[in-house]
C-alpha cells in the first residue's frame, strides 16, 4: 500500500547518504515541523524533499511542477527560533516516487502525497564504472583547484559504487535538472555513467576558462523553504 508522505519542496535536490540544511519559515512548513517534533522520541520523524521543477509550489495546486522522484529526508538536528521559524539538518534516506498527491487540509496544511519506495541497486558493471569516475572525479577536483578553486574529495570519500553515486552526484556543480536527472537513474551503474559523462564536460569547460565563477562545490548552503 503506497505510503503517505509530507513533502518539501525545494529548489535543490538531496541524495541518499548526504546531509542537506533547511530554512523553515512559511507557516504551513512550520506546521510540518510542529508536527514532527510532536512524534514519540522513538519514531523516526521523516518528509519528503522533491525537486521544484518548474516555477513556485504555492500547494497542490502546482504539484503538476514538481518532480516525480524524491528523497525521504531524516531530520538530524533542529533549532527553534524566538519567533517560530526553523533551522534543520537532514540526511538523504531512500529515493520514492510520487503516486498521487494528496490536498492540503485544516490538520495538513502542508502538500502531501501517497509515495512508493524506489529500489537502490548497483546494476550491472558498478564497480568498473566507479573506479572510471573516480579517477575522472579527482581529474575535476585538479582542475579546479588549478583556477583558485581549492577543491578535493573528503577524506572519507565513499568508493562503495552505490555510495559514490550520489556523493559525486552532489559534489558536482550541476543544475538541478540535471542532478534532478541523476537522482531518477535507474540503478548506480547508471548514474555513475550519466555522471562519468557530466564530469568530462565541466573538465573540457574548465580547461577553456582561463577563470571560473565560485560555485557550489562542496558547500553546504542553507536551502530556504
Amino acid at each position: 500500500m503506497p505510503h503517505r508522505l509530507p513533502l518539501f519542496p525545494l529548489g535543490s535536490v538531496l541524495f541518499p547518504g548526504l546531509s542537506l540544511p533547511l530554512r523553515v519559515f512559511e507557516d504551513r512548513y512550520r506546521h510540518l515541523m510542529t508536527d514532527l517534533l510532536a512524534l514519540p522520541a522513538d519514531e523516526p520523524r521523516r518528509f519528503g524533499i522533491i525537486g521544484i521543477e518548474l516555477g513556485h509550489e504555492v500547494g497542490a495546486s502546482s504539484a503538476h511542477q514538481l518532480s516525480e522522484v524524491g528523497c525521504l529526508a531524516e531530520v538530524r538536528t533542529v533549532r527553534r527560533h524566538e519567533d517560530g521559524r526553523y533551522d534543520v539538518i537532514v540526511e538523504g534516506a531512500e529515493r520514492f516516487r510520487v503516486d498521487a498527491f494528496v490536498d492540503p487540509d485544516s490538520d495538513h496544511p502542508y502538500l502531501r502525497a501517497a509515495t512508493t519506495p524506489l529500489p537502490d541497486e548497483p546494476g550491472p558493471g558498478a564497480e568498473r564504472q566507479a573506479e572510471r569516475v573516480g579517477r575522472l572525479f579527482a581529474r575535476y577536483c585538479e582542475r579546479l583547484t588549478a583556477i583558485g578553486m581549492p577543491a578535493a574529495p573528503p577524506g572519507d570519500f565513499p568508493t562503495d559504487p552505490l555510495a559514490l553515486s550520489y556523493a559525486v552526484a552532489a559534489a558536482l556543480v550541476a543544475d538541478q535538472a540535471e542532478k534532478q536527472h541523476l537522482l531518477e537513474a535507474e540503478h548506480a551503474a547508471a548514474r555513475l555513467g550519466l555522471t562519468a559523462d557530466l564530469l568530462r564536460r565541466e573538465i573540457r569547460v574548465i580547461g577553456a576558462l582561463p577563470t571560473l565563477p565560485a560555485g557550489p562545490f562542496l558547500r553546504r548552503d542553507i536551502n530556504l523553504n
